[in-house]
């Protein structure tokens, strides 16, 4: 697995090893740690840190997680859940949450212990969603703390999908597939 991955940092905790779809990408300089699941054609991308050290962490297929993104858990309370076709920005912390399928998460923003992101909803740049919010199907939230600011339009979805299918063949290129 590790020679898959050339310079990232994959390892276990407390005995459990990352499992990693073997069409994931896991950039140079990427940490995957302990109780960790990517899914096929996945991306993790320089700089992440993916710490399941307390709990699992569930990434789903064709999901993109972008540079500088943490990702962690809550001790024995909440696992980090992604769903398939997610797109994540740069520098996004996020702490014992839910992503469903098909949403996307802004730069720079923050998801929370038990906050949901429900499928093809936007949470906006630097947005703080608060622990235990959920935001709907199809709504874009932001600010600090976040809140609906208005519905998701048909070309905002397509925009996700178009983002998803962008990465999927950036991390086809960076892996040489």
């Amino acid at each position: 697995m590790l020679a898959r991955h050339p310079g990232a940092i994959i390892q276990p905790v407390k005995g459990v090893w990352p499992r990693i779809a073997a069409d994931a990408y896991i950039a140079p300089g990427a940490v995957v740690v302990g109780d960790v699941t990517i899914g096929a054609e996945a991306s993790v991308w320089y700089g992440c840190v993916l710490r399941g050290d307390d709990h699992r962490i569930t990434v789903g297929p064709r999901t993109n997680i972008q540079d500088g993104t943490i990702v962690h858990v809550m001790l024995n309370e909440y696992p980090t859940v992604i769903g398939a076709d997610v797109v994540i920005g740069h520098g996004v912390r996020m702490h014992g949450c839910t992503l469903a399928d098909g949403c996307l998460v802004g730069i720079g923003a923050i998801v929370l212990d038990g906050a949901v992101v429900e499928s093809g909803a936007m949470l906006a740049a630097g947005a703080v969603l608060t622990p235990r919010k959920h935001i709907p199907a199809r709504q874009l939230w932001a600010g600090s703390p976040a809140r609906h600011l208005r519905d998701v339009t048909d070309a905002e979805v397509e925009f996700i999908a178009f983002d998803v299918r962008h990465y999927a063949g950036l991390a086809r290129a960076a892996s040489g597939r």
